[in-house]
């Protein structure tokens, strides 16, 4: 179905449809080699979108979802990737979620922490992600522990350790790889503290129409199993390709 021309207008409209990817979470995307576009099921959704609309295609990669979001919000770039939340809801026009993703904490092996819920007490330290979506979580919903903010997300548990806090939070598969890499003597804490809800956005000032025609891609990329491919392409474990939801 062809797209009015102020609809197309809204979301390209230097003529490239500017997809804003953000590395900092390793289950949507990640970096491509020297001079080469990053992979990952945002960009496999960014190129069909573009294909969609019938405009080239262009990346501004960051290494943190804050950077992201000002992005969009900003208007630097015309889509992006973010988790749902309301305090990113003041500028960017947030589809239904594609995917939901678990919020996990790490701890050393020797912590006397074992659920999630003892985490949020007096004296307790968490690193989190600089304007992430669980810095923006917890930063609502701790009452007593204290946040300790790592510049981008994949610096979550590096900082943890060098600043001697007692939990980090992140991305459970960002928090597991992390562990590997460091060779033991971390866990995660079973369960989950959040359940991520990761949507598309545009500039809340790109208008409803836009805003509609974006929502409406996001559903059909989830029924006709796009994304549940995509996730399976890229080997991604422990996302879920988020339910249906009526048109907005």
């Amino acid at each position: 179905m062809p797209l009015d021309p102020s609809v197309l207008q809204a979301f390209a409209p230097t003529g490239v449809l500017r997809a804003s990817i953000n590395l900092g979470n390793p289950i949507l995307a990640k970096a491509g080699a020297p001079g080469a576009d990053p992979s990952g099921v945002s960009v496999d959704l960014a190129r069909a979108l573009a294909e969609r609309l019938g405009v080239p295609i262009a990346f501004a990669v960051f290494d943190a979802a804050g950077r992201s979001v000002e992005a969009v919000t900003q208007e630097q770039a015309d889509v992006g990737f973010f988790a749902v939340d309301p305090l990113r809801g003041a500028g960017i026009a947030f589809t239904a979620p594609y995917v939901l993703i678990e919020g996990c904490y790490l701890v050393r092996g020797d912590s006397p922490l074992r659920t999630n819920e003892a985490v949020d007490q007096a004296g307790h330290r968490v690193v989190v992600g600089k304007g992430s979506a669980y810095d923006l979580y917890l930063s609502r919903e701790m009452k007593a522990a204290t946040l300790v903010r790592a510049p981008t997300s994949p610096a979550v548990v590096d900082t943890f350790l060098a600043e001697g806090a007692d939990v980090a939070a992140g991305v459970k598969q960002q928090l597991q790889a992390d562990a590997q890499r460091l060779g033991g003597g971390l866990r995660l804490l079973p369960g989950r503290f959040m359940v991520i809800q990761q949507a598309m956005g545009l500039p809340k000032g790109r208008g409803a129409a836009a805003a509609g025609v974006l929502h409406a891609f996001v559903e059909e990329a989830k029924a006709s199993g796009f994304v549940q491919q995509a996730l399976e392409r890229h080997g991604i474990q422990g996302a879920s390709v988020a339910p249906a939801q009526a048109p907005v």
